[in-house]
């Protein structure tokens, strides 16, 4: 998942904080998460502040509990190094998310998807990685096997609130 919708300047890049649209946007991510049925055991997310208020903001429209795994590395990671701090996700973890900044994010998805999923969620999640934008994908394995084009789009959906 990208980040929601952060203001334009701050203090610093990392220090940017989420506007009240972009809270509304992730707060529908979670919703839609949600009712879709995704409940993570593992969250992976970036220590920027906007990556960490999109947690905040999806975990608790979505009414998770679970503790995230604030990762310095994914700040400035591309899609190999994330795609190598997946591949650390403790075993026992069968559903995961990912909060971070594009275009890694965008790239990630894209580098993982094998083509067999669902074409429409496929080209859509091509077509653009907005704010609030996320890919739900479907693996099969162990976390640590985790390689480029080994998960299936299930779904492409961007937070928008209503």
């Amino acid at each position: 998942m990208r980040h929601a919708k952060a203001e334009s300047w701050g203090e610093s890049d990392q220090g940017r904080t989420l506007e009240p649209r972009g809270r509304d946007d992730a707060a529908a991510a979670g919703r839609w998460l949600a009712a879709l049925g995704f409940v993570p055991d593992h969250a992976l997310v970036s220590t920027s502040v906007r990556t960490r208020e999109t947690w905040e903001a999806v975990a608790g429209a979505a009414g998770w509990e679970s503790e995230p795994d604030y990762d310095t590395g994914l700040y400035a990671a591309g899609p190999e190094a994330a795609l190598d701090l997946i591949r650390e996700v403790p075993p026992h973890a069968t559903a995961v998310i990912v909060i971070g900044h594009n275009p890694t994010m965008a790239y990630l998805a894209q580098l993982l998807d094998d083509g067999a999923g669902d074409a429409d969620a496929g080209a859509a999640m091509a077509g653009g990685y907005p704010t609030s934008a996320l890919t739900v994908l479907e693996y099969d394995g162990a976390w640590v096997e985790l390689d480029m084009a080994s998960a299936s789009v299930v779904a492409f959906h961007v937070g928008r609130a209503e």
